[in-house]
């Protein structure tokens, strides 16, 4: 992990030059030696020397004083002891679960893998939770598919307990939510019948932490976290002998972002070549959902996502209210074309045109020809989800705008809060605390964070002053590893990463002829999180299954 090293190069420095500040070394680039031009170099140095060599000098000797009969010596000062590293814990244990009628039994493994440098020196503590199948012959023959979410902050609470995991949170759906206490269900949709699954908890979400005396903010960032988790997979592969094993990565939301880099980072440091990306709710080009000042783009990609939530609210005329494919493809057709040409035409666009343009996106959106009009035909998200239903007193989600909210009024121009937010937290908060402890036996008194701010500010080098774009990483990825397949989920109603921006991303990604066959994916009628609406998690597990077989050439099953 090359930040990692550059951290510790600064300290070595430091311990072998302790009355130089290493920060002032004319030579010292952000942790590597890069030589400037020799003469300034050599006057730098050379007068850091001298100054340091003249302010000991300057110092007076300490005259050593004959003690007093009968006194003591002064006692030495202590050394202050450093925090203990926290040692690796695995917390092994046995289970069955039964899908399509046929009973797995499997091994739970919740547990943490320090991560270190070269020389042991430790860095992190990650957390993770691990399903085996019993009983596999060949490990080589049985897929392992390594899953984490996306915030930058949420741990894998979300795909672990909704969707991939033998067991899931029991919370309802739109309009139906159940009461606490939660519960937990049997998955009869995990995929574990199909593959081998890892949850990780990236740093400072989960219980995973920075060990004491190491900054967290050293894992906070685009790169920084790429290098970790693929740090993380790379160690627990080695250790459980999974490096023949088919090999598949499953992200969400940012988690795609994660997985996209993670899909080179993996090839070009460790020569680990995987099989399959999922993605879920995916984000990979920024600039497609980024409502910036002069960054018409998301306007144009959001408008069929602002189409078939109005349709989902009964907000559409009549002729479109009846077919939301119908209604889609009318929103898609205009967005990419007379909406596009409108908005690039900016100030220059006649009145006429303006009008007509804000009709019609009144006919797509459910919002009157004059609101529109007022947002110069620019739509932005958290107006949208306060204005749709303004007139009812309620407000729709940002990650699945199926759900409803209610603010203290109707008047503001923002919703005080997410409802989808907020309906799924306490489920699946308060169902991964009892679960941890009472069945994986795993015990620890830190807060489990599920999605938090504990990673911000996140770093976005090397993409200052442009947005951040993996989409090329994961082009060469595919190009290079030919074998790579890539499933794509979308969720009609999500407002966090719109399914027409995924499609924009991916017509877009530049794959050559010959491997768009890898290239796959499907649309369900629910948010971000799709898996929340049981039609829709039970069709995306049947996908993703398989996905995963199509993407193993034949073996022997298992």
């Amino acid at each position: 992990m090359t930040h990692l090293f550059r951290q510790l190069t600064l300290s070595r420095l430091s311990l072998t030059m302790p009355h130089v500040a290493v920060m002032h070394l004319p030579w010292l680039v952000w942790g590597d030696l890069v030589p400037m031009k020799h003469s300034l170099c050599c006057f730098g140095f050379a007068a850091l020397l001298f100054a340091a060599s003249t302010c000991l000098a300057q110092q007076p000797q300490s005259q050593t004083q004959p003690e007093k009969a009968g006194e003591k010596p002064a006692e030495k000062p202590k050394d202050e002891k450093k925090p203990p590293i926290p040692e690796e814990k695995n917390v092994v244990t046995k289970h069955s679960l039964k899908i399509d009628g046929k009973e797995i039994k499997y091994t739970a493994t919740a547990g943490t893998i320090l991560l270190k440098l070269e020389d042991g020196t430790p860095k992190a503590s990650i957390f993770y939770v691990a399903y085996t199948k019993d009983d596999v012959a060949d490990l080589s023959q049985r897929p392992i598919t390594f899953s984490f979410n996306g915030g930058p902050g949420s741990s894998s609470v979300w795909l672990h307990l909704g969707l991939l995991g033998p067991r899931r949170v029991q919370m309802g759906d739109a309009g139906s939510l159940l009461p606490p206490p939660y519960k937990l269900v049997d998955n009869d949709t995990s995929l574990l019948d199909a593959s081998d699954l890892v949850f990780i908890d990236p740093v400072s979400t989960g219980y995973s932490r920075a060990v004491p005396g190491e900054a967290p903010k050293q894992f906070h960032g685009v790169e920084e976290d790429v290098e970790s988790v693929a740090e993380f997979i790379r160690v627990y592969a080695t250790r459980n002998k999974r490096w023949s094993s088919p090999k598949f990565l499953a992200g969400e939301s940012y988690g795609t972002t994660r997985a996209a880099g993670l899909s080179g980072y993996l090839q070009q440091r460790f020569g680990m070549y995987l099989n399959g990306i999922v993605l879920i709710s995916a984000i990979l080009n920024f600039e497609t959902a980024e409502f910036d000042t002069g960054n018409d783009l998301p306007y144009v990609l959001y408008l069929p996502t602002y189409t078939a939530i109005a349709w989902y609210h009964k907000k559409l005329p009549a002729d479109l209210q009846g077919d939301l494919q119908k209604a889609l493809d009318e929103s898609r057709k205009f967005a990419m074309g007379e909406y596009t040409d409108a908005l690039a035409a900016g100030d220059a666009l006649p009145a006429a045109r303006r009008a007509e343009t804000a009709q019609k996106l009144a006919r797509l959106t459910g919002l009157s020809p004059d609101y529109i009009d007022r947002t110069n035909l620019r739509i932005e998200i958290m107006r949208f989800t306060k204005e749709l239903l303004r007139g009812q007193r309620r407000t729709i989600g940002r990650i699945d705008a199926r759900f409803l909210g209610i603010d203290r009024d109707a008047a503001g121009e923002n919703p005080e809060f997410d409802p989808s937010i907020a309906a799924i937290t306490g489920p699946y908060s308060g169902m991964l605390n009892d679960y941890v402890r009472s069945d994986l036996k795993f015990d620890s008194d830190l807060p489990y964070e599920i999605l938090t701010g504990r990673v911000q500010p996140w770093n976005y080098a090397p993409f200052e002053n442009r947005y951040v774009n993996v989409a090329e990483t994961l082009r060469r990825a595919m190009t290079q590893n030919p074998f790579l397949h890539v499933f794509v989920a979308k969720g009609y109603y999500d407002l966090a990463t719109p399914f027409f921006a995924a499609d924009y991303t991916f017509d877009h990604l530049g794959l050559d002829p010959t491997l768009r066959a890898h290239l796959g994916g499907a649309y369900y009628e629910a948010g971000h999180m799709m898996y929340v609406h049981t039609p829709s998690r039970v069709k995306l597990e049947k996908d993703i299954a398989q996905f995963l077989k199509s993407s193993v050439a034949p073996g022997p099953a298992q």
